[in-house]
């Protein structure tokens, strides 16, 4: 079983929407299938059939999470004394063709956001991050483009 890396954060919203699932959204899908059933006949009863397709989703949230804190590993490293980029440290770079400056926090995939600027580890610009240094310069690939970063800070 291969472990993931992620930080304590992420483990901790994992743990949260888990708890969650089993504790509030599981009873509360039962309860809406015990009283669709206590319509009658289940064959066309609609309220009975989308409670049963949403329980199964549940049921497969909860199933993937409990995959997911069962081999997370919360990694802390002390970024500010690192010779090099690591998973959790965050990034301030420049983009080598916009002139513009962005900052990315290297996380898991769980618990990437980035919109908040919060990237994955194994998206290609995280790829091309692990392991650099301050002064470094990248090219990545990205879906849409190639994109030039130069690496500025990092903590």
């Amino acid at each position: 079983m291969d472990t993931i890396p992620v930080t304590k954060e992420t483990y901790e919203l994992l743990v949260q929407e888990l708890d969650s699932l089993k504790k509030v959204e599981r009873p509360h899908i039962l309860q809406e299938i015990a009283e669709a059933r206590a319509q009658g006949d289940l064959s066309e009863n609609f309220e009975y059939h989308s409670a049963k397709d949403q329980q199964g989703k549940i049921e497969a949230r909860i199933q993937f999470l409990e995959d997911r804190v069962a081999r997370s590993v919360i990694i802390e490293h002390d970024t500010a004394s690192a010779t090099r980029i690591l998973f959790g440290a965050t990034v301030k770079v420049r983009d080598l063709l916009t002139g513009k400056e962005h900052e990315y926090t290297l996380v898991s995939p769980e618990g990437s956001d980035p919109v908040n600027g919060k990237i994955s580890s194994v998206s290609p610009i995280g790829k091309a991050l692990i392991g650099k240094a301050r002064g470094d310069k990248v090219q990545v690939q990205t879906p849409k483009k190639v994109i030039k970063l130069e690496i500025l800070d990092y903590r």
